[in-house]
């Protein structure tokens, strides 16, 4: 797996939010960025729709130069709700858009 700096993610990560919101009808997009435990890094994106709030991103591992190397290929979504569960297993961000907006 092939190691890339943080900001080279959020600025690719950046450049997708207008076809994003555009595709899937969203309210609002950002960056959600989160220090794991140990070496994990979770990057993606926080987005609103229908006044909800999700957070949905990719593990990373972490190296000491700030590199980031994906961990796994697999989505996981977050909600504002405290009590409800994560979603994962999705393999691209299409199809975490489609499960939770269509």
């Amino acid at each position: 797996m092939e190691s890339v700096p943080v900001e080279q993610l959020i600025s690719d990560l950046e450049n997708s939010f207008r076809p994003l919101m555009e595709k899937n009808n969203l309210d609002d997009i950002g960056i959600f960025e989160e220090e794991g435990q140990g070496d994990y890094y979770h990057l993606g994106y926080t987005v609103k729709k229908n006044e909800r709030v999700y957070m949905v991103h990719l593990p990373f591992i972490k190296s000491e130069d700030g590199h980031l190397t994906l961990d796994k290929q697999e989505w996981i979504v977050e909600t504002d709700d405290p009590n409800a569960v994560d979603l994962k297993g999705f393999d691209k961000i299409d199809d975490v858009f489609q499960s939770l907006f269509r």
